[in-house]
Order: structure tokens, then C-alpha cells, then sequence
């Protein structure tokens, strides 16, 4: 009787080389990101700015990734998942970079903007390219052990605050956000593309793609003034200057969002908006936390940088073992049912991780690590849970879109968290608020409500692990 391969014998050199460069883009996808939050005190000082307003600075690289996800994704559908790496990374290195050099709120504002065109379709290639390098029976891994890379580059970017911010300034920390971006590229110059997509779109088997329907003559002029209205929408929403038009704004972006997911998903187009609600409330969740827990470190529990930076090395380490974790169990017991087991299990750690005051600073690590793994950790499973849902020629602007469409809820988080502590204060605010929206997340994982909603439009597919 021989034994079972080890699953990791089961990649080739190659395998492990794609996901290897994959995986550092994500991580420097990380660091980029995430550096806003670890400077809000600092930009609030400086631009003299509210802790509200301040917050929209990182709601301003949500606001654009539904666009480049979509058209980012749709490059990837078109030319393959490689290329369409390599532009994501080169564009949100390079807002990252100039957002060093923000002169007001608003420029950094708009270098924000940049910056999450960029992230959104880094997720949507990157996940993509993996899971189809990959054999099929390992895809949660893929997903999971790249979603990884994220929190480590967090990590690397709350031990750079503490190394530069006291000594150079914040404007040093975006400098050097695009410094890293030069081995990602040496290292995609040279890499096979992925499997899936060479066989059936690569090889000519397949013609319509993704993009394919979006630059259709009956729907192009209508997609530019569509997406004029989304972005003019998006910014006055997120950036607080909607008035009394709030109630048309979010009207025309729910009306703008569907006409774009009907031309990618055909008659399945309610499985997309259930899945784009799925991903808000993921970010509902999630993000009050990952947007406001330096400043909750600062200001309530009063860490100095040193200590943030600790702290926030427990929960990106969490994040990233928690996303590792997900993978393996995801491969044995399903996607869906190892989602719905670590949010509710993410639930026992929230209150505890947010009750401790300054003197328990180790136990505030263990918790937060803990909570970390359980909560964002487990969202290293999205991509296979969104990606099994859609076909090989649509599956990156599907992806892409529904996704970040749904990050949009990582915009909304750090206004609501913000909004709710002036009420009830910081701590608070986020054990009640990711209490919360875990457990409507899990209901919807948990129900399969975009699958549901999905034959509502006599969609024939196979069932979602």
C-alpha cells in the first residue's frame, strides 16, 4: 500500500515560482496599503483634519477599486493574468509614492485614489493567477497562503513607522513604498502563464471575454458616463461634501453597479450583487478594526510608536498564520463551511481584545493575534469562495469587480467606526461593530445567498464548496 503524496509535491518549480512572486507582490500590495492608518494621527495634525475626516483618507482608496478591479480584471480576461499583475503593481506603487509628496488633503486624497486602482487589481490577478496555476483539489491553499502576504506586509509597514516616522517624518513612510516594487517586477519578467487561462483563452478556444462585453458598441458610451457618475458619486459620498444628495448618490452607484455586473455575469447578475454584499459586509466587519486599531492604540490605550508597532506585528502575524490555517482546513472540509466556522468562532475573542486597558499589553497581542486569525484571517478565503462562482474567461473582472465593489464596505468602516466612538468611545465601537457584522456575514456564507440568488437567474452551475 504506498502512501498519499504530501500535497506540496504535488506543485512543480513552476507552481511554487508564480505563486512565490505572487505572493511578495501581495505583500507589498500589504505595506502600501495599509501605511494610511499608521499615520491618521500624524496627517490629522498636520492637515488639521477631525479623526472623521481624516478616516475618509483611507475610504479614498476604496472608492476607486471597484473601477480598477473591473478594468484591471477585464485586461487580465483579455491578455492574460501575468500582464495585468505586473500594471496593478506598478500603479499603486507609484500612488503610493506620490502621496508622499500630498501638499493638502485633497491631493491626498486623490493619490489614495490611485493607490487602491491598483490594489484592487493586484487581488483580482494575482488570486486569479494562482488559483489557475494550481491543481484544483489545492485552491483554498493557493488563495489562503497568498492572502498571507498581506498581513506580513502590514506588519513590515508598522516596523518602518516606528524605524522612520519619529525620526524622518510621515512622508518618508510612502517614499519607500515604491522601492520593494523593483523585485516584483524582476521576479514576473520570466513567469509561465496561468494554466487555465492559456488552455481556454490563451489558445484561442474561447473569443468572448470579459472584455469583450464591456467594450461591446451597443454598451461603451454607455459605460463612460456610467462610470463618470459612479466616481463623482463615490467621492462626494466618501469624502463627506454629499449634502443633501446622500439618498441620490447612493441610488445612482446601486442602479450604476448592477449595469455593469448584468454585462459580465449575463442572467447571473443577482449572484453578483449577492456577492458584492457578501464582501461589504466582510469589510463591515474587518475594516473598523484594520483602518482604526493604530489610532485606538494611541489615543485610548496611549502606546508609544514602539509599542503600536508591536501590537500591530501580533495582529498582522495572526492575520497571516489565520489565512495559512483557512487554506488547509478550507481543502479539507470546504470553502464555505470553514468561513462560516472561523467568523463564528472569531465572535468568543472580539470583547475580550477591546475590554483590556494599557497595563496588559501582552495579553492585549495574544488577543489580538488570536482575533486577527479567526476574523480577517479567515477572508484569505474569499477569492476561491468568489471565484468558484464565475467561468475561466469572466473569472478576474468578476473577481475584481465583486470583490472590491464589496470592499467598498472597508470605505464605509472606518467612517462608521469613527461615528459610533463619538458615542460610545473608540474601544467600543469596534468590539460591537465587528460583533455584529461577523455574525450577518456568516449568515450570508453560511445560507449561500448569492447561490440562491444566482438560480433566480436560472444560472447552471456546479454547488459551491
Amino acid at each position: 500500500m504506498t502512501s498519499p503524496i504530501p500535497w506540496y509535491r504535488r506543485l512543480g518549480p513552476g507552481q511554487w515560482k508564480a505563486f512565490g512572486a505572487a505572493w511578495l507582490g501581495y505583500l507589498l500590495d500589504g505595506f502600501d496599503f495599509v501605511i494610511i492608518t499608521l499615520v491618521l494621527t500624524e496627517l490629522r495634525d498636520e492637515f488639521h483634519l477631525s479623526l472623521a475626516t481624516a478616516a475618509t483618507l483611507v475610504s479614498a482608496a476604496f472608492v476607486s477599486r471597484w473601477l480598477g478591479g473591473l478594468a484591471l480584471g477585464a485586461f487580465g480576461d483579455r491578455f492574460g493574468r501575468r500582464p495585468a499583475m505586473i500594471a496593478s503593481i506598478v500603479l499603486y506603487a507609484a500612488g503610493t509614492a506620490l502621496c508622499g509628496f500630498a501638499w493638502s488633503y485633497w491631493s491626498l486624497f486623490v493619490f489614495r485614489a490611485i493607490v487602491g486602482l491598483g490594489m484592487a487589481g493586484e487581488y483580482g490577478a494575482s488570486s486569479t493567477y494562482v488559483m489557475e496555476s494550481w491543481p484544483r483539489g489545492l485552491r483554498n491553499r493557493a488563495t489562503g497562503f497568498l492572502l498571507s502576504a498581506y498581513p506580513i506586509g502590514s506588519v513590515l509597514a508598522a516596523r518602518a513607522y516606528d524605524l522612520i516616522v519619529p525620526h524622518l517624518g510621515w512622508r518618508w513612510l510612502f517614499w519607500i513604498g515604491i522601492v520593494p516594487v523593483f523585485v516584483a517586477l524582476w521576479l514576473r519578467r520570466a513567469l509561465p502563464e496561468a494554466g487555465d487561462w492559456t488552455a481556454e483563452v490563451g489558445s484561442g478556444n474561447v473569443r468572448s471575454t470579459s472584455a469583450t462585453a464591456l467594450l461591446d458598441r451597443r454598451w461603451a458610451a454607455v459605460n463612460v458616463v456610467v462610470t463618470l457618475v459612479l466616481a463623482t458619486s463615490l467621492v462626494l459620498i466618501f469624502s463627506g461634501h454629499a449634502g443633501g444628495l446622500y439618498p441620490l448618490c447612493i441610488a445612482l452607484c446601486v442602479i450604476g453597479f448592477a449595469v455593469f455586473a448584468v454585462q459580465i455575469s449575463g442572467r447571473a447578475w443577482p449572484m453578483a450583487v449577492g456577492l458584492m454584499l457578501t464582501v461589504f459586509c466582510a469589510f463591515l466587519y474587518s475594516w473598523p478594526i484594520q483602518s482604526l486599531l493604530p489610532t485606538y492604540l494611541k489615543t485610548v490605550l496611549h502606546y508609544n510608536a514602539g509599542q503600536v508597532a508591536n501590537a500591530l506585528t501580533w495582529a498582522g502575524l495572526g492575520y497571516a498564520a489565520g489565512s495559512c490555517l483557512a487554506g488547509v482546513v478550507g481543502d479539507r472540509f470546504g470553502t464555505r463551511a470553514t468561513y462560516v466556522g472561523g467568523l463564528l468562532l472569531s465572535l468568543v475573542f472580539v470583547f475580550p481584545a477591546f475590554a483590556l486597558g494599557s497595563g496588559s499589553i501582552v495579553l492585549v497581542w495574544l488577543l489580538l493575534f488570536v482575533l486577527q486569525g479567526t476574523s480577517s484571517g479567515i477572508s484569505g478565503l474569499l477569492p476561491k469562495y468568489i471565484g468558484d462562482h464565475f467561468p475561466t474567461r469572466t473569472r478576474a473582472a468578476s473577481l475584481g469587480f465583486t470583490y472590491n465593489v464589496g470592499a467598498l464596505g472597508g470605505a464605509v468602516a472606518p467612517l462608521l467606526g469613527a461615528q459610533v466612538a463619538g458615542h460610545i468611545g473608540l474601544g467600543p465601537a469596534l468590539g460591537w461593530l465587528a460583533a455584529g457584522l461577523t455574525l450577518l456575514t456568516a449568515l450570508l456564507v453560511g445560507f449561500d445567498v448569492p447561490a440562491r440568488l444566482g438560480r433566480l437567474g436560472n444560472r447552471e452551475s456546479a454547488p459551491v464548496g
